[in-house]
């Protein structure tokens, strides 16, 4: 074995950042995200309300969508060293740990208060991905688990909390289970801002198993599944830090009919 061969291997089994800090996945996919998901929820908030009012009679669940709105605020709140001198500026965070916490802490009781209510439900997203930035895998993983349990398959949110299913089992070190989650996650994702990231994720994992060979193939297959998505630049950055540390890579075939239900280059 060569001195690149154990370089790369020993680089291939070391955790991501998203797993070593607990606040970072992949940097930028990870802050894109987080914007996404926050403009998402509050939109769900907002016409699940409405749609709430509409069509169902009962007044607890029209409460709690009321009543969510309200424990989803420590995510609008920005994070600064130095508070804002702007007259009514709303209170900031001094770190992002102390933001994440705030976030835990209000949908957890969120969710003790309203059991088994639709908006306690959609409260577990949110609450997921806090977590698992502060590195509660376990915790994370079951309210990932809570939330895909009551979505329907066509929630436009679905596809974000298969993806932290994955992570968290990842942070447990399952990663048989982790490369489960990314297989159902390009199986299902129709979002169009994560286009890809399911096989990226699937490449990532079987490196981290140490089937280099597959995880490289993978990798390169990503750019014809999915052309100029984000997933496609990352993995060839990946590619190209795999190549600096020795590992081969070799010319890119074009992929077979994909078994994730859609044909190279849609």
């Amino acid at each position: 074995m060569t001195t690149a061969d154990k370089m790369s291997r020993k680089e291939l089994k070391a955790p991501d950042e998203f797993q070593k800090l607990g606040a970072q996945a992949v940097p930028l996919l990870v802050q894109h995200q987080k914007t996404v998901v926050a403009a998402i929820i509050i939109f769900v908030v907002v016409a699940g309300g409405v749609a709430l009012i509409q069509y169902v009679n009962e007044r607890s669940e029209v409460r709690a969508v009321t009543d969510l709105g309200a424990a989803l605020k420590p995510l609008s709140r920005q994070v600064s060293a130095t508070p804002s001198t702007e007259p009514n500026a709303m209170p900031v965070f001094k770190t992002d740990a102390e933001k994440n916490e705030a976030i835990i802490k209000s949908l957890t009781e969120f969710r003790t208060q309203k059991g088994n209510s639709r908006a306690s439900a959609t409260a577990a997203l949110p609450l997921g991905h806090a977590l698992l930035r502060e590195g509660k895998h376990a915790e994370a993983l079951a309210a990932f688990d809570d939330y895909l349990k009551g979505s329907p398959a066509d929630d436009p949110l679905r596809p974000t909390a298969i993806e932290g299913k994955g992570y968290a089992l990842e942070g447990k070190k399952d990663l048989d289970g982790a490369l489960a989650a990314f297989d159902q996650l390009a199986k299902e994702n129709t979002a169009e801002f994560m286009k890809g990231m399911g096989l990226y994720h699937r490449g990532r994992v079987l490196l981290l198993k140490g089937q280099t060979d597959e995880g490289v193939k993978q990798l390169q297959q990503i750019e014809a599944a999915a052309p100029g998505s984000a997933a496609a630049r990352l993995a060839v950055e990946r590619l190209g830090v795999l190549a600096s540390q020795g590992v081969k890579i070799p010319e890119a075939v074009k992929p077979a009919p994909s078994q994730f239900g859609f044909d190279a280059g849609q």
